[in-house]
């Protein structure tokens, strides 16, 4: 051990002088200099900052959709509206190593926010991806439930959500998520997603103490392919399939939608959810088809307010859709859906007012893709109905949307 002891006190005094050695020596001539970070920005892609050591970037982004809507129904005067719909800034990245990522979404514009809510934020969260089966997501985000939900808003085919999964679906919640997309690694063939959830929706704290328990299985039999996007732009020529199971419990629930909607003042309910999803693509041609189901725990509660018997109710239903998309060339795509909503007879009234006045819905619409979904301009026409056609509600709306 002594005889160690000189050779560790020459390295230790070896180890200062290298370092001084490096900084008083001269530059070769022909050296690059060192970049601190590097700068890349892309339409649609936003811009992004680099760091030399790659431990860190950042993207700054932005999105933007004007829309014009006209809305007539028999009987009643038609309405126009022109808003920006859609104003969004998002700031994502890695931070400390590429599998550490991060994202920030925050909704400027008036009708994006949903009411009651005291925050402009839809996206908080942070990703460890340095496991291929296990990844974990903390913080909010949508719920891993159905796909039709879970394809973000500035990649669907149509101006806004089918009203069924509007109804049906579960939103953004706060909360984690275990999660792989290459499950085994069998190239994408086998996904899944469990989550636990605050059960109260997105920018929402309290409640009665019950959480969201949520799990998800996909299938891709053909390979993984951009089952997050709506439409095949790229028009493969090989032909992809996925197909999706979920379930979710959301107990103690003080949203009359489970994560949506009213906010309850006088109890809970629990409510358990189903979905089964097929998203299918190959050479311009895509089809999304969708089965959502939610049913709560009671129909409704009762209490007493200035000395009169009331009611709160919950909101159970079940409802299904159908999109079918064509490329008729690089840029242009015809598109077409129908869904449908059923309230169960022991629910909300006005949820099955809803259902009987409009349940169907019928549409269909042009796309231009100037730049992908990034840049594109959207047309399209719907009819909600109930019994009789007749008695529709027509909507016809033209949006913009620029993704910078």
């Amino acid at each position: 051990m002594r005889a160690l002891m000189p050779l560790c006190g020459l390295a230790a005094l070896a180890l200062p002088v290298s370092v001084f050695a490096q900084v008083v020596a001269p530059t070769t001539p022909d050296a690059p200099p060192a970049r601190a970070a590097t700068i890349d920005g892309r339409p649609g892609q936003g811009l992004t900052v680099t760091l030399r050591d790659p431990a860190f970037s950042l993207t700054l982004s932005s999105r933007a959709q004007v829309r014009a809507t006209v809305t007539a129904q028999p009987g009643a005067t038609a309405q126009t509206d022109v808003s920006i719909r859609t104003l969004r800034v998002l700031l994502g990245g890695h931070a400390f190593s590429p599998d550490l990522r991060y994202q920030v979404q925050l909704a400027l514009a008036a009708q994006d926010y949903e009411a009651g809510s005291p925050s402009p934020l839809y996206d908080a969260w942070i990703h460890y991806a340095g496991l291929r089966d296990l990844q974990v997501r903390v913080g909010q985000f949508f719920v891993p439930f159905d796909r039709a939900r879970t394809i973000r808003e500035a990649s669907l085919q149509f101006v806004d959500r089918q009203a069924v999964v509007r109804e049906l679906s579960l939103d953004r919640d706060a909360g984690i998520e275990l999660s792989s997309r290459d499950l085994f690694g069998l190239g994408g063939r086998l996904q899944y997603a469990l989550g636990v959830f605050s059960g109260e929706g997105r920018n929402r704290a309290g409640g009665d103490g019950g959480f969201l328990y949520v799990a998800r299985v996909q299938v891709n039999p053909m390979g993984s392919f951009d089952d997050n996007v709506e439409g095949d732009l790229e028009r493969r020529a090989a032909p992809r399939l996925a197909v999706g199971l979920a379930g979710a419990w959301n107990q103690s629930s003080t949203r009359a939608q489970s994560t949506l909607g009213a906010t309850l003042t006088h109890g809970a309910f629990d409510y358990l959810h189903a979905a089964a999803d097929v998203h299918f693509k190959w050479r311009g041609v895509s089809l999304l088809g969708e089965f959502l189901w939610r049913e709560a725990s009671a129909p409704s509660h009762g209490y007493v307010a200035d000395n009169r018997a009331q009611t709160e109710w919950s909101r159970s239903g079940w409802g299904w859709l159908a999109q079918l998309g064509v490329m008729l060339t690089s840029q242009v795509e015809l598109v077409a859906r129908y869904d449908t909503l059923t309230a169960l007879s022991t629910t909300d009234p006005a949820l099955r007012s809803t259902a009987n006045t409009f349940g169907h819905e019928l549409g269909a619409g042009a796309n231009v893709y100037f730049g992908g979904h990034g840049y594109k301009l959207q047309v399209d026409w719907q009819a909600n109905f109930g019994e009789a056609f007749s008695d529709a509600r027509h909507t016809a709306r033209a949006q913009l949307q620029l993704t910078l």
